[in-house]
């Protein structure tokens, strides 16, 4: 299973982005999403799970839920956007952590659970690069991508 991971979109889709994303069976969005349109365009590639970022005040987003817990092919998944606010040790119940809201890329295993930022794919922040990941799911594993957008 091919999961596309996005975070911090700020109302813009960079078609480089969808060429990602493209072929994804799943799509999660780790909040900051702005304007509707964002979902709109992913939701035309597959499937959606996003949660509200703290600039999503207005439209769907807004609606959105703050975290996301989900499963894929029997691995535990929880989403939120700021890692700093995760008030739980994940270990023994979740083997990914996927959070957005720094725009810095992370791909790091600690005491046996992933952790997971795609990056910024909205606007450059800083000097950073805008970014997104892939996650392909086995039933024996999650193993992360983080994806560099030539932009």
């Amino acid at each position: 299973m091919h999961i596309g991971v996005i975070a911090d979109t700020h109302s813009k889709i960079r078609p480089e982005a969808l060429d990602i994303l493209e072929g994804s069976d799943l799509i999660l969005h780790a909040g900051d999403v702005g304007r509707d349109e964002v979902l709109d365009t992913l939701e035309a590639l597959a499937p959606v799970v996003a949660i509200r970022g703290n600039i999503d005040k207005t439209g769907r987003a807004a609606e959105l839920p703050d975290v996301q817990a989900l499963e894929c092919l029997g691995h535990a998944i929880y989403m939120l956007h700021d890692v700093k606010t995760l008030d739980f040790d994940p270990q023994g119940n979740y083997q990914v952590v996927i959070a957005g809201h720094s725009h810095k890329p992370r791909n790091e295993r600690v005491d046996g659970v992933l952790y997971f930022n795609p990056g910024g794919a909205g606007p450059r922040r800083f000097t950073l690069p805008i970014t997104v990941g892939r996650l392909v799911v086995t039933e024996n594993d999650v193993v992360g991508e983080i994806i560099e957008l030539p932009v």
